[in-house]
């Protein structure tokens, strides 16, 4: 059984990143300090779980805020509003914000500066989108979230519309986002604020589903550009499967399967590939018997 993996399965720069701060933040620990991350620092619970025995733990109530705490913004952010309270109660904040994230909250502004009406195409309840919203809501902005082009329906009178996105959304949607406003819409600017990240791994599930008999896609099942990997996959291929952890794989699916692939989420960690990589070799070895 042959496995073929994506080049960019797995983490991205703004989440090994958040994780290298999460780590070092790890040692204020010894000089008695408490340190937590605001909101889970990235959708994946085994890495959350790893970093809890390093000393990182989630946050469960402010009242556990004082001035011996170090807090970790989430990679996918929070609004100015919650950052300036947070900041207001003396604690040391470190900003794991993903970059290409604090680049949303750039285009929001500047198009809300702008006069824009602002369509926001992102998950309505997703921690990222919740943060650009208060962004926008702090800037004096009107807009909507676009989750369906049923959304869409406050936005085609309007006669300046600004889109952005959420970076992890999925490219097509996007783009028929975009394409249903140009019909609409008098004046339409668009700033493509999904990253790159996102981009390369849609494509390369994209290309490698079709080709294998068996797609596997790892990683949290409360990671939205995971979940999309996944729709992408199965969309494309019917022997598709979105796992966490290798405890998950079934020997059934693998029956008569002569090539495997495999792709991760961009909050997916290395050592967890790994890991399913070996059980997949396992089992690859025992359908050979």
């Amino acid at each position: 059984m042959k496995i073929i993996v994506a080049p960019h399965a797995g983490f991205c720069f703004g989440v090994e990143r958040a994780i290298e701060l999460a780590e070092e933040a790890a040692n204020f620990t010894r000089e008695g300090k408490k340190v937590y991350t605001f909101g889970p620092l990235i959708h994946n619970p085994q890495e959350i779980d790893r970093l809890k025995k390093l000393g990182v733990k989630v946050l469960e109530s402010e009242n556990q805020l004082d001035n011996t705490t170090v807090l970790i913004l989430r990679s996918h952010g929070i609004p100015p509003q919650k950052e300036r309270e947070l900041k207001a109660k003396g604690v040391k904040i470190i900003d794991a914000t993903c970059p290409y994230v604090k680049a949303v909250h750039e285009a929001v502004v500047k198009l809300v500066n702008e006069g824009y009406f602002i369509v926001l195409v992102g998950e309505k309840n997703h921690p990222e989108v919740l943060g650009t919203w208060g962004y926008l809501k702090d800037s004096n902005g009107e807009g909507i979230i676009v989750e369906t082009l049923e959304d869409l329906k406050p936005a085609l009178n309007k006669q300046k519309v600004g889109v952005i996105a959420q970076t992890t959304q999925n490219e097509q949607f996007f783009k028929e986002v975009v394409g249903e406003l140009a019909v609409w819409v008098q004046e339409l600017k668009v700033i493509n604020t999904i990253c790159n990240a996102t981009s390369v791994r849609q494509e390369e599930v994209r290309e490698l589903a079709p080709k294998v008999d068996v797609m596997i896609i790892i990683g949290g099942k409360n990671s939205g550009n995971t979940t999309r990997l996944y729709k992408i996959a199965k969309s494309l291929n019917p022997n598709s499967y979105h796992i966490e952890t290798p405890e998950e794989l079934k020997e059934e699916w693998f029956e008569n399967a002569k090539t495997v692939g495999v792709s991760a989420g961009a909050s997916t960690p290395k050592w967890i590939i790994e890991k399913v990589l070996q059980r997949l070799e396992e089992i690859g070895k025992t359908l050979k018997v």
